[in-house]
């Protein structure tokens, strides 16, 4: 078989990106797929964020990432008994409907309660350590005004940084004419 040479240099792209990751994470698998969803949303700016239409609906970034890496999740022996224990809470304070469709539909929402409210912490610290690598940066945007500090209604907004750049598409990068500001155009 032929053997490629490759005509990158080893500073640029993805591989360099893996590598980076392998040496700033303590999870570098989680902190790629964080990157790759990310860069699924991100706009020309490489920004993602605060909110995220999903199916006709609006949602937190933060909501959608943790629900998206959720099904990660599904065959981990913890989450089963996460089934168990919440059942047991349900049927212990008289709160569990007698229809097992129904039944099963409160603890399903119950479960994807309490693992996103988990999920936002795994997200927080893979977030974290991908700012300490210069891979992402992060700011909150709430209703009235930008702010770097979380709370009082403001939310993330994840950017692509560095070597996470090279995750967007080339449509990512190419923005609309509309939005360029400070640039005449010539016929």
């Amino acid at each position: 078989a032929p053997i490629h040479e490759c005509k990158r240099s080893p500073a640029a792209g993805l591989p360099a990106l893996l590598d980076q990751l392998a040496h700033a994470s303590t999870r570098p698998r989680y902190a790629f797929m964080v990157l790759g969803l990310i860069a699924k949303l991100a706009g020309p700016d490489g920004s993602a964020g605060p909110v995220v239409k999903c199916n006709g609906a609006s949602m937190l970034l933060r909501d959608w990432l943790c629900d998206a890496l959720t099904p990660m999740g599904c065959r981990d022996p913890k989450r089963h008994a996460l089934a168990l224990r919440i059942r047991e809470e349900l049927e212990r304070d008289g709160r569990l409907p007698e229809d097992h469709a129904a039944a099963k539909a409160l603890v399903e929402d119950e479960i994807r309660e309490r693992v996103r409210s988990s999920g936002k912490t795994n997200l927080s610290r893979a977030v974290t350590e991908l700012v300490k690598a210069g891979l992402v940066s992060r700011h909150y945007q709430g209703t009235f005004v930008d702010h770097r500090n979380r709370g009082a209604q403001r939310h993330a907004v994840y950017t692509l940084a560095g070597r996470a750049r090279c995750l967007l598409s080339r449509n990512q990068l190419v923005p609309p004419l509309m939005n360029r500001q400070g640039e005449l155009l010539l016929a």
